[in-house]
């Protein structure tokens, strides 16, 4: 994951009246907090900071007043219904520092024929490197069968990575069609 620079400024208004004048200003207010540190509350750019945030777990290099901040975006939140960002949080790291993050899990590779895929679970929380966080983690699902499953122990991780969440975790279970369920019921009803 590659580190991407943004230029911040000091935020010194607070309230909801405030955050709605730094939005139309088409900038979104922000806040870097961890290490023992006190909560450091600034303004970014929207436009950049938008493309910045677009994957999970972005590395941000933000500069305040001259200081550069390693932080990783913690949780973003957006309007329900026009999907504009009003807040971020970022957490401070550093190099070499473990942070426990939620990733992704992506689905490669088709099964074996009609076995219908369900993902049970869609994100995974590791303990990774900091400026080293995987973007997502692939599962490979070629040639499964009906009646597999894949727990979450099953995962294969980069060598940066610790599995968080409970190893016996269903991630993907293989199953038959509903229908082909049914056709073998009435077959056995016709046969009796």
């Amino acid at each position: 994951m590659s580190e991407l620079n943004l230029i911040g400024e000091a935020r010194n208004e607070f309230g909801k009246g405030a955050a709605r004048r730094i939005r139309r200003a088409k900038q979104i207010p922000a806040v870097i907090y961890g290490h023992g540190e006190a909560p450091l509350h600034i303004v970014l750019p929207e436009r950049e900071t938008v493309r910045a945030i677009r994957g999970a777990n972005a590395l941000l290099n933000v500069t305040v007043d001259g200081t550069k901040h390693l932080a990783l975006v913690k949780d973003v939140q957006r309007d329900p219904v026009l999907q504009i960002v009003e807040h971020i949080d970022l957490l401070t790291v550093k190099k070499g520092e473990k942070v426990i993050v939620d990733v992704p899990v992506v689905l490669v590779g088709e099964p074996a024929p009609s076995v219908v895929v369900n993902q049970e679970e869609v994100v995974v929380s590791l303990s990774a490197d900091a400026t080293n966080v995987p973007v997502h983690v692939e599962v490979d699902i070629n040639g499964r069968a009906a009646g597999e499953h894949i727990l979450a122990s099953d995962l294969v991780l980069a060598a940066n990575c610790e599995l968080v969440t409970d190893g016996g975790l269903l991630i993907v279970h293989f199953a038959e069609p509903a229908v082909v369920a049914e056709a073998d019921e009435d077959v056995v009803a016709a046969a009796e």
